[in-house]
């Protein structure tokens, strides 16, 4: 389970640099805390970073227990497209938010995947 352990760290300090950049965005579209409105581009960092916050709500319970009941390497292995999916997500919606798609479904698909993994995980322990 270490490996999922780091693996949810990892989308975690992907976070941060996130937020991080929407501190850089505020600083150079002029856009005072606590705005979160104000000038499109400090928008399309500020949506990225609560998309991110959305999307690892369910991920890191998802993770956590897909990797408990299913097997701890292809969880941390989802997690990590989960990464770079958001990565990608990211920088496209930066650049232009009609491209973000590929990217979101990078990110959207292993959450998917792990949700009903640790789902149906749990449930095959509970009945059987």
């Amino acid at each position: 389970m270490e490996i999922v352990a780091a693996a949810i760290m990892l989308a975690v300090i992907e976070y941060i640099g996130f937020a991080m950049l929407v501190g850089y965005a505020r600083g150079r579209y002029g856009v005072a805390a606590p705005a979160v409105a104000g000038h499109p581009e400090f928008e399309r960092y500020f949506r990225v970073q609560q998309n991110t916050l959305e999307m690892l709500v369910p991920l890191v319970p998802s993770a956590w227990l897909f990797g408990l009941y299913v097997s701890a390497g292809w969880g941390a292995l989802l997690v990590g497209v989960f990464v770079v999916g958001r990565a990608w997500y990211a920088a496209a919606y930066i650049r232009d938010p009609q491209r973000r798609g590929p990217g979101f479904g990078l990110s959207f698909l292993p959450l998917v995947i792990l949700a009903i993994g640790a789902l149906a995980g749990a449930g095959r322990v509970v009945l059987f």
